[in-house]
């Protein structure tokens, strides 16, 4: 008798065990520490409430239910796809949104993922779908405030304000299937079945989980709205992207109207499309032709600027590089990136030097993307690097060029894809010349009607532009300014 209620008193009077888990990495402790050993991240460890402390081995077991096994070789269906109503969102999804899929979208606060979730609903209200907004951090009153904004309060888009993942799923359970529901945001979303405060890795996880499990069982397209912390990443475990179909990254600066819908993983189309959007007072407009938008604003005729043409996915772009290279007074020079990767351009700078003489280490170099875009592919090296020697040398480039082409670490130019896409681009805005690889000559259309500069180093294109320059006050050394931009700065040894 003693002996079985010393048994019991594990499990009757067990409690639950603290646990303390990483905001932003998921990892989970079993007391608190200032720093997280897996990300390197401080004070993001926050106590959540653990397991019950019994043992597995009392704990009631479910036998497992046996389910049927396939074979590789069977009939592949394409998953049907719904259209948004938006050309630019349809891009960057793939064609439209898929049943039963879950998209995650994240961008900076006020970016206009919420405008922009809004006009997609109602848009595939309007076309006879039932649309669901479901807003855990609005009032009712106040989406509709921003539907009558954008002209779109006639749209039949059911609303509600809730944030009990329960709640949600029993609702959209009545009546007929919803062919959208939008959860913004997935952060404020809680379930009773774990016991954190809403907004914690743990709740996020079960309550994405929860939704995820609805979409798959029901064939309803679910967007999630996700926070973004102060670096741009989706705030939240790295697991919840994992367990989406799709994350979507809405980016752009304030102070620009432009604003870039990119994919950043797509399990049913590609992650290199973009979706260009123009905020104005009536909403997100979507723009055709990005490239003559990114360079409508263009300074024509000022050293430092050179047009590239790029490629996002199936679509060519055109957009301005800036480059600033100013004396400096400080031991170590300034080198300031704005919408290109900073390991690029140090890349760049290091074979300036390396190979064609180009002495940067008395200045300071400032370069910036136009428009706000973000640029990854590495097709810019050539633009970049033209934009570099033309503000060192105060040496304009020609207002009608193009350039494209990547650049290797002996000097080389070496070619790219989609040549022929980027020179008609280039020719429908009006451009005349085409700076490129040397190789790619035989890539390029002969009706593109551009006079192509093939470069087959980057030392002639160097020697090119600075021989054009007029001289300008030397560098941290106080050197005497030369007749044109060739001795000094860009000679290989200076003794």
């Amino acid at each position: 008798m003693t002996f079985s209620f010393l048994m019991a008193i594990p499990t009757s009077m067990a409690k639950a065990s603290p646990s303390f888990v990483c905001q932003k990495c998921g990892a989970a402790y079993n007391r608190w520490q200032g720093k997280c050993e897996s990300c390197g991240e401080w004070n993001t460890l926050v106590e959540e409430a653990g397991d019950s402390g019994v043992p597995v081995s009392i704990r009631a077991k479910r036998r497992g239910r046996p389910f049927k096994l396939e074979s590789l070789a069977g009939k592949s269906v394409d998953a049907p796809r719904l259209p948004s109503g938006m050309a630019e969102l349809d891009r960057v999804t793939g064609g439209g949104f898929v049943r039963g899929s879950v998209l995650l979208v994240g961008g900076d606060p006020g970016i206009g993922k919420s405008t922009l979730l809004t006009q997609a609903t109602s848009l595939m209200a309007r076309s006879g779908h039932r649309a669901v907004y479901i807003s855990g951090e609005e009032a009712v009153a106040q989406v509709r405030l921003r539907a009558e904004r954008l002209g779109l309060a006639a749209a039949p888009v059911e609303l509600a304000a809730e944030t009990s993942v329960e709640d949600i799923i029993a609702t959209l359970s009545e009546g007929a299937t919803p062919r959208l529901i939008v959860i913004d945001s997935i952060q404020t979303m809680w379930t009773d079945t774990v016991e954190s405060a809403p907004g914690t890795v743990t709740q996020v996880r079960a309550s994405a989980q929860a939704l995820i499990r609805f979409a798959k069982k029901s064939g309803a397209a679910i967007i999630l709205v996700g926070h973004v912390t102060k670096d741009g990443q989706i705030a939240g475990p790295r697991v919840v992207e994992h367990m989406v179909d799709a994350v979507l990254s809405f980016e752009g600066e304030g102070s620009q109207q432009f604003r870039i819908l990119r994919a950043v993983k797509n399990r049913f189309g590609p992650t290199d499309e973009i979706g260009v959007f123009e905020m104005t007072g009536l909403g997100l407009r979507e723009v055709a032709n990005p490239s003559e938008l990114f360079l409508s604003e263009r300074d024509l005729g000022s050293p430092g600027t050179a047009v590239f043409a790029g490629i996002e996915g199936t679509r060519p772009v055109l957009v301005e590089l800036q480059a600033l290279v100013a004396p400096t007074t400080l031991g170590t020079p300034r080198r300031a990136v704005v919408g290109w990767d900073s390991a690029r351009l140090s890349m760049v700078l290091a074979v300036l030097e390396a190979h064609c003489g180009v002495k940067l280490s008395g200045y300071d170099v400032y370069f910036n993307v136009a428009g706000g875009l973000r640029i990854n592919e590495p097709a810019a090296d050539l633009a970049a690097a033209a934009a570099l020697v033309s503000s060192l040398a105060n040496s304009p480039l020609p207002t009608d060029a193009v350039y494209f082409g990547e650049i290797s670490l002996s000097g080389a130019v070496r070619p790219v894809a989609q040549t022929a896409a980027r020179l008609k681009e280039a020719a429908k805005l009006g451009f005349a010349r085409a700076i490129l690889p040397e190789t790619a000559r035989g890539d390029a259309p002969s009706d593109a009607g551009l006079s192509l500069q093939t470069v087959g180093g980057l030392t002639s294109l160097v020697a090119d532009i600075a021989a054009r320059g007029t001289p300008r006050p030397a560098g941290r050394d106080n050197a005497p300014a030369e007749k044109n931009a060739t001795p000094a700065r860009f000679r290989r040894n200076e003794g």
